[in-house]
């Protein structure tokens, strides 16, 4: 029995230590490979500067690391978004990840809204196979993308957006067959999309918005039967909408919105699209009418197609019942008729600059649910004139119902015309009294007013922003009374250590009103600094700085440099810190040196015609949204900053004020007016009015359409010898009739094709009207800002009709680019010189410019005379062609 005992205690003895042998190889193992990767991810830690809070390294990453996932002793994924460097890593922070090459079976890796300045490594996409999740959104990273990315055949999701990614889209990523999800939006792109793109059938989300992709969309995204979200706004694509698109069944978000697609919309696109939640398609140049059946989409919560050259009629279909959120925006088209309950289904609504008539719908009446503003409906105020949309009207051949009222071109009712006669009596008798009584009031008017002149006194407008005129004595500088509410308060301390101690190697410029320098923030977002040193005869930069604070808390533009604080503290020295525009000024980032090599890189037309509509809509706010209109005083290149999407921002606004001059008077006070000389204001600034800045900002544009540099940086229209040389020589190759005239001006680094060539020619009429001597004559902001964004209403006449549209379109109340930029007119000085000019070239005159400066005219039958430098077959309907200024300019002329 014993011996039973001790052979069965020897079994258990051995079948022990065999079970803890084969237990501690196995732990070996395990420990051998956690090891090497756990120095790995230590290597990780060091090389992105990860705090040891997060990842300690006295504790095993599996269990203990924050955002660190395993498997079977494997790092399967990383997520470090949103981490905050260690003080060490955020001096030089960089895209350091070579570590993880020995992590093969990584699945995920996440550094969103995590900073790796520097390029995507080219390894990446060959060492990961295993990667399906790869996120870097708003990193900082730059460069291009790897074309080794599309060896990532495990890859389902790939999140690029909101970095400074250049160049092209790799036609390589056509090859990440199982990808769910491409976004690569809010970047610098260019080049066109690749069609490859057709082949992701899995994919679901594409988001290409924020670029600058040009070209036309490829037909090919129809085959995306599985697409979801479709996302290719703010690019400049041009063409047509692919009518392949009717195949993306399962689309619930189409997003085409500010690029440059042009045509019309076919019927059988939307039928099949029935999931779809969101269109957006404004700001294009979209035509014809919007297929009826998008306003029967069941799902369909939001619709924008503003801002684009759609026409026709509304359906009428009943409303269905969707969420009281739903928005839909059709303004600023050519929708004309009666506003029909299709639109009633969308709990918030904009019509307006349409053509809409007859009654507003009772869903729309005495609510704030509806924008109904620039149509032709009755009863509601600022609407279109009566003119202007019976001109709309009769150009359709359609019946206006001239807003309830009897249409004059209907026949009149049966037995009006007996009591026309004594109604003619009446009506006759009291406006000649009141008649007689307006000329009275008008006489004493004048008197009072000439007499007040006469002592004196100064009817100018009240400056609440920008500094003392020239000579004058100091007004008060009207800060607000809490200057802590005008960004934040930074102390001097911090100033010294944003800016390096002021270090030379920071200093960007030395300006007028003070000294401009880089500097960082704690967070590491780049500012620009500016030091305005003050003294006893710096009068001048303390108005400069206190109205440029005054301005910042009063109003505020997506298209105004970011303020964002200002160090008041020191006596003899201010502070005042904006955001950092990544692409400088106009100056600077019109050519630039390319990275290998001495060669110069210029701007694109498609970026310079956005840079342009930019700068004209920060102007276009300064001088039409703010009351008194402000005039920014100092429009130059060098004032229009860039961000890293090249949209604008305008700086240097130390110099504000609003309008003097009263350009903006009724009719009454601009009749009343003495004799002023053409560019000064009342009193006798010569820069503080709207047109200054229209005059400004066309050699801005000529600059644009150029490349010549440095036309702009002279603050006055005729102190530069050289510059008013350089203009006499170059307006004469501007001319509304020959479009080949102007390739001999044209900046010779652009490469521009028979479309493109036009959008230059139009800017280039655009800007010759802005450098009007006459101020008066000068282009509105509003109007120039249109103009830019229609460039080919410039150049195109459209047919049928015309005349009568240009007529209509030469008052101030309406809009029309032939009308408005073709008033500039040729005087015969003006004429006579562009040939001279050519001849001295060897350019032979196109012939309807020669033509132009041989004929003459007749006085006497209604057909302007040579003196216009026009012949009579060229001028037929010439005031049509060149409207004669409106009332307001006429009087201003004669101010």
């Amino acid at each position: 029995m014993a011996d039973q005992w001790r052979r069965a205690a020897s079994i258990i003895v051995l079948f022990f230590f065999f079970f803890f042998d084969f237990a501690v190889q196995q732990q070996q193992q395990i420990f051998q490979t956690s090891w090497q990767e756990r120095l790995s991810l230590i290597q990780l830690r060091s090389s992105l500067g990860i705090r040891a809070r997060d990842w300690p390294v006295k504790s095993d990453p599996c269990a203990s690391w924050r955002g660190i996932q395993c498997f079977n002793g494997s790092v399967t994924a990383i997520n470090v978004a949103g981490f905050r460097r260690t003080r060490q890593g955020n001096l030089n922070p960089q895209f350091s990840v070579d570590a993880l090459r020995n992590l093969t079976r990584l699945s995920s890796f996440n550094a969103s809204n995590f900073a790796l300045p520097g390029r995507i490594p080219a390894w990446l996409g060959l060492q990961l196979n295993a990667l399906k999740v790869f996120d870097v959104r708003s990193s900082w990273i730059s460069g291009d993308i790897p074309i080794t990315l599309g060896n990532l055949s495990s890859l389902t999701e790939l999140y690029l957006s909101d970095n400074n990614l250049t160049g092209v889209i790799p036609a390589s990523l056509s090859q990440l067959l199982r990808i769910s999800v491409l976004d690569l939006s809010g970047n610098s792109l260019t080049g066109s999309i690749p069609s490859g793109f057709g082949r992701l059938s899995m994919l679901q989300t594409l988001n290409l918005s924020g670029n600058a992709l040009s070209s036309s969309i490829p037909p090919q995204l129809g085959n995306l039967s599985r697409l979801v979200d479709l996302d290719l706004g703010f690019n400049s694509l041009s063409g047509a909408l692919p009518i392949e698109f009717r195949n993306l069944t399962s689309l619930q978000r189409m997003i085409l919105g500010d690029n440059l697609i042009a045509g019309e919309l076919p019927d059988d696109l939307f039928p099949r699209l029935t999931r779809l939640q969101s269109l957006v398609l404004r700001r294009n140049r979209f035509s014809g009418d919007l297929p009826h059946v998008v306003w029967s989409i069941p799902t369909l919560e939001l619709l924008d197609v503003s801002g684009n050259m759609f026409t026709g009629m509304l359906p009428n279909v009943g409303s269905n019942a969707v969420a009281a959120t739903a928005l839909a925006n059709i303004s600023w088209n050519l929708f004309y008729g009666n506003v029909t309950p299709a639109i009633a289904r969308f709990g918030f609504v904009d019509i307006s600059g349409n053509y809409f008539e007859g009654s507003v719908p009772i869903f729309a009446r005495g609510g704030g649910n509806a924008s109904l503003v620039k149509n032709c409906l009755r009863n509601t105020p600022s609407q279109r004139g009566v003119a202007e949309c019976a001109s709309f009207y009769a150009d359709r051949n359609l019946v206006f119902d001239n807003f309830g009222n009897p249409n004059p071109a209907q026949p009149p009712p049966p037995g009006s015309k007996k009591k026309s006669n004594s109604s003619t009596i009446i009506y006759a008798s009291v406006f000649g009294g009141v008649g007689l009584l307006l000329l009275v009031f008008v006489l004493i008017l004048i008197v009072v007013v000439a007499w007040k002149r006469r002592s004196g006194a100064s009817n100018q407008r009240g400056i609440s922003v920008g500094p003392v005129p020239p000579g004058g004595s100091p007004s008060p500088p009207g800060l607000p009374s809490n200057l802590s509410t005008v960004g934040d308060a930074f102390t001097y301390q911090q100033i010294l250590q944003m800016t390096g101690e002021f270090n030379n190697e920071n200093l960007i410029k030395r300006g007028r009103t003070g000294d401009f320098f880089d500097g960082v923030l704690e967070g590491g977002l780049m500012v620009v600094v500016k030091r305005i040193e003050l003294n006893s005869s710096s009068v001048k930069k303390e108005s400069s700085y206190m109205s440029e604070l005054d301005l910042f808390s009063k109003i505020t533009h997506p298209r105004l440099v970011p303020f964002l604080g200002h160090c008041l503290l020191n006596e003899n020295e201010k502070f005042l810190v904006y955001k950092r525009m990544p692409n400088g000024d106009l100056s600077s980032a019109l050519f630039k040196k390319m990275t290998s090599g001495d060669g110069l890189k210029s701007l694109d037309w498609i970026t310079r015609l956005k840079i342009a509509i930019g700068a004209a809509e920060g102007l276009s706010y300064l001088h039409h949204e703010c009351s008194p209109p402000l005039v920014h005083r100092d429009v130059q290149a060098s004032s229009i900053l860039l961000d890293d999407r090249y949209e604008v921002r305008l700086g240097s606004l130390g110099g504000v004020c609003a309008q003097e001059g009263d350009s903006h008077q009724n009719r009454i006070t601009r009749l009343l007016r003495l004799p002023q000389s053409s560019e000064q204001g009342i009193s006798g600034n010569a820069n503080a009015s709207c047109a200054y800045d229209v005059y400004c900002f066309g050699k801005v544009l000529l600059e644009l359409v150029t490349g010549k540099l440095g036309i702009s940086s002279n603050s006055s229209s005729s102190a530069d010898p050289a510059v008013k040389e350089w203009l006499d020589k170059t307006l004469p190759y501007i001319s509304i009739y020959d479009k080949e005239l102007v390739t001999n001006i044209i900046d010779p680094s652009l490469i521009i094709d028979e479309d493109l060539l036009e959008e230059v020619w139009a800017m280039s009429i655009v800007a010759r009207s802005c450098l009007n001597p006459r101020p008066a004559r000068r282009p509105l902001m509003r109007y120039i800002l249109k103009a830019l964004e229609n460039p080919l209403k410039v150049v195109r006449e459209e047919h049928g009709g015309s005349s009568t549209r240009l007529r209509t379109a030469s008052s101030r109340s309406s809009w029309n680019a032939a009308a408005v930029f073709g008033s500039w007119r040729h005087s015969s000085s003006d004429v006579a010189a562009a040939p001279a000019v050519l001849s001295r070239r060897g350019v032979e005159p196109a012939g309807s410019f020669k033509q132009s400066v041989t004929t003459t005219g007749s006085q006497g039958s209604g057909h302007i005379g040579d003196g216009n430098g026009v012949s009579p077959s060229s001028r037929r309907n010439s005031k049509e062609i060149f409207p004669e200024p409106v009332e307001e300019d006429r009087e201003n002329d004669r101010g």
